[in-house]
């Protein structure tokens, strides 16, 4: 009783000094509780449905950010790492019977292996070369499905594959979990010495090469771990849907996943996934208005470009949050002095 006592008190003691202090962490609290609890208060299966494929596309919109976003290194092929991921991961469970629990990993790991082989042509390129190049890579993957049918399934895709779990809210929790999971494992990494290496290289490689860090290594390591994360939310994806098709490898799946994480800001994480769970129910709870839902979409991107270029949630949180000059620590905007310092704000 007296250890339950204490981790609760201490529970409330970093709620009251590290989460209710940020407004940005009180919506993060009520972002994972709303996610939590959202099967309490719908049974509706198309709502789920919804909510499940909105998580698994916030991963892979942060695992573009963690290559694109942190490193520069700009991929307009990001379905590449969806689609290997979602095949593998239909393909290991279809033929050799893998269960979802080992496939998905596995469509990981193959995603990683595809993040290795686009990385290493791709190293000496930048820019619009780079971006142009990695656009050709879903494409070639694609000629390789259609012309291997009676492997890939062809234009039909691979269906009959096992779900996750029997029930939808089960598969909700499952999908929800892995999201928050992953995405705080993204977080961290970006918040590493590694990640400070991956904005040094995209600020300015050069510098950072003749200090002495090798380039080339860090620049692999993130088109890997943005191909390993990207493959786990395709395996979701081909799980979820019981079907792993052609439609996973579409030039227009590399582009959304670029309008999402530009939405939400680039280089920060959670801008990509909190893009996902505004634009992507909201095309979704559009569909009642087919002739203007994609017009809609447009406007509201438009507006996001012009008077938030650097994404609606950074502009967001420097309205409502002031960072301190002298010890960096963020601070509620309507503060004077550092919480932590009490060096003057204003």
């Amino acid at each position: 009783m007296d250890l339950i006592r204490f981790y609760v008190r201490k529970l409330f003691t970093v709620l009251k000094n590290e989460v209710i202090v940020l407004p940005s962490r009180v919506v993060v609290v009520v972002f994972f509780l709303f996610l939590l609890l959202l099967p309490v208060f719908t049974n509706n299966q198309y709502t789920l449905r919804i909510f499940t494929l909105t998580c698994i596309f916030a991963i892979l919109a942060a695992s573009w950010d963690l290559l694109s976003g942190f490193t520069g290194q700009i991929n307009f092929g990001h379905a590449l790492f969806f689609g290997v991921g979602a095949y593998a991961a239909a393909m290991s469970n279809l033929h050799v019977h893998l269960p979802p629990w080992a496939s998905i990993p596995l469509g990981g790991l193959v995603a990683v292996l595809a993040g290795l082989i686009i990385g290493i042509p791709c190293l000496r390129l930048r820019g619009t070369y780079l971006a142009l190049t990695t656009l050709a890579f879903p494409i070639i993957l694609m000629g390789f499905v259609f012309a291997f049918p009676d492997l890939t399934g062809g234009e039909l895709g691979i269906s009959g594959i096992e779900r996750i779990a029997r029930s939808r809210v089960t598969n909700y929790y499952i999908v929800a979990g892995l999201m928050f999971g992953l995405c705080t494992i993204m977080w961290k990494i970006t918040d590493s010495n590694t990640g400070i290496i991956f904005h040094a290289i995209r600020e300015d490689e050069l510098a950072v090469r003749a200090s002495g860090v090798n380039t080339t290594r860090y620049k692999l390591l993130a088109f890997c771990l943005s191909g390993f994360f990207a493959g786990i939310a395709g395996g979701l994806y081909a799980h979820f849907m019981r079907i792993a098709g052609p439609s996973t490898l579409e030039v227009s799946m590399s582009f959304l996943v670029v309008i999402w994480a530009v939405f939400g800001g680039v280089a920060t994480i959670y801008g990509p996934v909190g893009a996902v769970f505004i634009l992507f129910p909201l095309l979704e709870f559009l569909r009642f208005w087919q002739e203007y839902r994609t017009l809609m979409f447009a406007c509201v991107l438009i507006v996001i470009l012009l008077y938030m270029p650097d994404g609606l949630f950074p502009w967001l949180r420097d309205k409502i949050e002031t960072e301190c000059p002298r010890c960096k620590i963020r601070n509620i905007a309507t503060r004077t002095v550092c919480r932590v310092c009490s060096a003057s704000l204003e």
